[in-house]
């Protein structure tokens, strides 16, 4: 039976399962890919259409070029991404979701929609942290 190069084989010689709070498993740095600051923003943007690369950047507020290519290249390898280059001048380049990618887009912007509603009981949260903070180094203080 083959063994895959993302798995290690156990004592036993079974293939161990991907277990993500190991620090040697390969779905770390899958996640780490998907739930990036910008993967997970040009994943939500591609999960409403194809872009091109310069309207993809206008789409993403802060995102550099830079920052933008190495997203795309890095979602492309893991195949979330599929890269179109059409053979036209001037060249057209549309990047849009394999099957994969839209499936991962949908749990990560699932979480940032989550995000966006709730951040008011994150900001009283904190507040009341930064509050009791305040108080008990005010405490220690005149202690």
């Amino acid at each position: 039976m083959a063994v895959s190069k993302t798995m290690k084989t156990g004592t036993a010689g079974k293939a161990e399962r991907p277990d993500v709070n190991r620090s040697i498993c390969p779905s770390r740095l899958v996640l780490e890919h998907v739930t990036s600051r910008w993967g997970v923003l040009v994943l939500a943007a591609l999960l409403e259409r194809s872009y091109r690369f310069s309207e993809l950047r206008r789409e993403i507020d802060g995102v550099s070029e830079k920052m933008l290519a190495q997203t795309l290249q890095t979602l492309e390898r893991d195949g979330f991404v599929h890269r179109d280059a059409k053979p036209v001048i001037p060249p057209r380049v549309d990047y849009t979701l394999t099957e994969l990618g839209r499936e991962a887009a949908e749990q990560v912007w699932g979480l940032a929609r989550w995000t966006e509603r709730r951040l008011d009981e994150v900001f009283k949260a904190r507040q009341a942290y930064d509050d009791a903070r305040a108080f008990a180094h005010d405490e220690a203080r005149t202690s």
